[in-house]
């Protein structure tokens, strides 16, 4: 037994109430090291006497199950329903060759009865239900949609800004406009409803001197170039009316230089009142320019990245925090929205968020919080500061496994599988899923053009645990390379649009949403991997109903015997699946 294998941090993803009554418990070990893991578990108060009138712990012993496999590690899991408020546990493991081990809170060592007698369990003191994430139920069931608004649709000529451009009639670039604003969105809810729709994510909307309003200037208004308060309050009636939750972006970590607080810095230098209000190391601000715009040397200011039009904010400033904080609580009050996605949210102290989930969810019970965050989340999702995080890790290893194919399929499976063991069950169900961003290359450029293949990568986006999350166009089969190019206009003539890609997704949705259930909270596993051939088979059980996801990557034609017609299927001809092929068979 590798005993410096085994692992496990009680009051973490590995040990927490899962749900009012039942506590999720794990252990982590070498792979394929370790035949049978017992948990041990009860009320650390729990007595009995035994035949020499000793007090004896009284607890109960469960199976753990093998829950996940990764190449290096494997994962037991079990439920149990708590006795009381309180709990202690300890673990007894035994090895492929029969090697039996106590482990506890303090030790791991041999399994004998006086080892057992000797117990100093693993311990949750008092299991408080305010402590439990509980992340709001519907995200379960949304289906999200990402608009950048500059370029969905212009709905309202009227408010174009200067020098904009006939709609789609250039590459975009960071600085050039084609009129796209909130009456776009409004025009277009019916086709974004018999899409499948029911989460609207909207890249900011507040007033900035960009293109893609990163840059906040003023956190109150809404930008002249995208419309007015009272066009937002009819976009998310009409969402909600549809069904559909609506959210914002918020900038949270720097403003925009043209922003009056950092002008007041500029004219007033450290006698200027919002001085405190930034990270500023030197007196008068200033920076070096280089050819680039975006970036910068020589900065006498904290920046997001190295760009000197986003001096950073100093959200430990009490009058900072007031005032984000005044601002997430005005769009909830006034306009109902019903999540905030917080950008560069790995860069904000953990002070400021925690507050600001806080603040939030008392508001509105069922808020969403997505922080954007493209590693690890564990400091943000282990505690109330964020329900999710944009889940780029995720994003990452789906594409290499699929699109790009840099991994192996054995290697995508391992990756996924470790990085659902990283956060709590309830966590991993409202992660926000995507393959592609403002921020990215869109799907079917990294795609290299391959329609068919963008749709094995979405069905496999979609078949997973969390909350898929679709970049505007990508449904239509628009392309387009790393910021800028990921930015184009929305091609809105038919003639302009893949209609098969559309009718596609627009089953995919349906299914996802059909069968939403299952994907949440249905058991995950890689049943048939095979890399020599570039096939694998992705199982999800629930209760009666186990789906079958069959992939071919490869150029060899796969045969399936199926006992029923898919589900969905592409290039699934003759019980054949041919490259780029899929099939998915409701059992």
């Amino acid at each position: 037994m590798d005993i410096a294998a085994i692992y496990h941090r009680p009051d973490s993803e590995m040990a927490y109430l899962r749900e009012e009554d039942k506590f999720e418990i794990r252990l982590k070990v070498k792979h394929a090291d370790i035949a049978q893991v017992e948990l041990l578990y009860g009320d650390p108060y729990g007595q009995k006497v035994n035949e020499k009138d000793e007090g004896v712990w009284e607890h109960e012993t469960v199976l753990m199950k093998r829950a996940f496999v990764t190449k290096a590690h494997d994962y037991f899991s079990a439920d149990v329903k708590t006795p009381t408020n309180r709990l202690q546990y300890a673990f007894v493991i035994t090895d492929t060759a029969g090697e039996k081990m106590l482990y506890d809170d303090r030790k791991l060592v041999p399994y004998t009865k006086e080892a057992l007698n000797e117990l100093t369990c693993f311990r949750m003191p008092y299991l408080h239900q305010i402590d439990r994430i509980d992340p709001p139920e519907w995200v379960k069931e949304t289906v999200w949609y990402q608009i950048f608004p500059e370029r969905f649709a212009n709905g309202d000529q009227t408010n174009d800004p200067k020098g904009t451009l006939p709609w789609g009639s250039a590459e975009p670039t960071p600085e050039n406009f084609f009129g796209g604003d909130l009456q776009g969105i409004i025009d277009h809810l019916d086709y974004l409803q018999e899409l499948g729709i029911n989460g609207l994510y909207l890249c900011p909307i507040f007033t900035a001197h960009s293109n893609h309003k990163y840059d906040t200037i003023d956190y109150f208004t809404i930008d002249p170039a995208f419309g007015d308060k009272k066009t937002f309050k009819q976009l998310v009636d009409k969402a909600h009316a549809r069904g559909m939750k609506v959210m914002l972006d918020a900038v949270f970590n720097h403003l925009g230089d043209f922003s009056m607080q950092w002008q007041d810095v500029i004219t007033h230098g450290r006698d200027s009142r919002f001085a405190s209000w930034f990270h500023i190391n030197e007196f008068p601000v200033s920076y070096t320019k280089t050819e680039n715009d975006e970036f910068a040397t020589d900065l006498t200011y904290e920046v997001f990245a190295n760009t000197p039009h986003m001096p950073k904010l100093n959200t430990a400033s009490r009058e900072v925090q007031n005032y984000l904080h005044e601002i997430a609580s005005y769009w909830i009050k006034q306009f109902d929205i019903d999540a905030w996605r917080l950008d560069v949210a790995n860069e904000v102290d953990h002070h400021f968020w925690r507050h600001f989930y806080s603040l939030t969810h008392f508001l509105k019970k069922d808020f969403y919080v997505v922080g954007e965050v493209w590693h690890n989340a564990q400091s943000w999702l282990n505690q109330h500061e964020f329900d999710a995080a944009m889940n780029y890790p995720f994003t990452e290893t789906l594409m290499d496994g699929l699109v790009s194919q840099k991994i192996s399929l054995t290697d995508m499976a391992s990756r996924l599988n470790e990085q659902l063991m990283w956060y709590r069950l309830p966590t991993d169900q409202v992660m926000l899923n995507s393959l592609d961003t403002h921020d990215t290359a869109r799907l079917l450029t990294q795609c290299q053009g391959e329609s068919e293949l963008a749709k094995l990568a979405l069905t496999a986006l979609f078949l997973q645990i969390g909350s898929p999350c679709i970049y505007y166009g990508t449904e239509v089969g628009l392309d387009g390379g790393n910021d800028p190019l990921c930015r184009k206009c929305m091609p809105w003539e038919k003639e302009e649009q893949d209609q098969t890609m559309l009718v596609f997704m627009q089953k995919l949705i349906a299914l996802r949403k059909k069968y939403h259930r299952l994907f949440s909270y249905g058991s995950y596993t890689f049943e048939e991997i095979d890399d020599v051939h570039k096939t694998f088979c992705l199982k999800r059980t629930l209760a009666d109903k186990t789906l079958r996801a069959y992939f071919n990557l490869g150029a060899t034609p796969q045969k399936l015997e199926l006992t029923k017609e898919p589900l969905l299927a592409n290039n699934w001809e003759q019980g054949h699946l041919q490259k780029n092929g899929l099939a998915l068979v409701l059992e």
